[in-house]
Formats: C-alpha cells, sequence, structure tokens
C-alpha cells in the first residue's frame, strides 16, 4: 500500500457531539474522544482484534471498556488491523 504523506491528519478524527450515544465509552478527555470508528471494524476479528474486551458468560463479545477506536492515534493501527481482516476475507 502507498502511503502518501500529508500536512495534517484531520482525516483520522471526526466527532458528533448531537449524536444520542455520544459517548459510547467512558473517556476521561471528551475532546479527543474521536467517532470516525463508531462501529468497531475490528469486532469481526475476535481474539485477534487487539482491544480492551471480554467474552460474557453466554459468549457475546463485550467491547464496553475499550476505547481502541476511540483515540485518534490509533487510527493507523485500525488500518493496519483491517488489511489483516480483509486478507482472511479474500481466503475464504
Amino acid at each position: 500500500m502507498c502511503k502518501k504523506e500529508f500536512e495534517t491528519e484531520n482525516f483520522k478524527f471526526f466527532q458528533n457531539r448531537d449524536c444520542e450515544y455520544f459517548p459510547c465509552h467512558k473517556m476521561e478527555n471528551l475532546d479527543e474522544f474521536n467517532c470516525l470508528f463508531c462501529y468497531c471494524p475490528l469486532y469481526a476479528l475476535g481474539r485477534d482484534c487487539g482491544g480492551g474486551f471480554e467474552y460474557t458468560e453466554k459468549g457475546i463479545k463485550n467491547c464496553t471498556n475499550c476505547l481502541v477506536p476511540h483515540k485518534k492515534e490509533n487510527y493507523d493501527r485500525i488500518i493496519e488491523k483491517l488489511l489483516i481482516l480483509i486478507e482472511r476475507v479474500r481466503e475464504q
């Protein structure tokens, strides 16, 4: 993948304070709460997502305490993991 250099990286952050679910997770500094990946694209990676999750007694993945998709600095990490997900789908 070709990496392009940008003067700014504003595309890595989006916030919607008007959303009825904002904030969907507890975070100390809400000015840094990133809504770009509102629904975590890494959920489908299960245990390999790299986030702070746990499974409930019924086997459901609970991401309540995970802030990985809601921090601007994790944008590149998420994109790298998405490439893994894409490769897995291609292999099927």
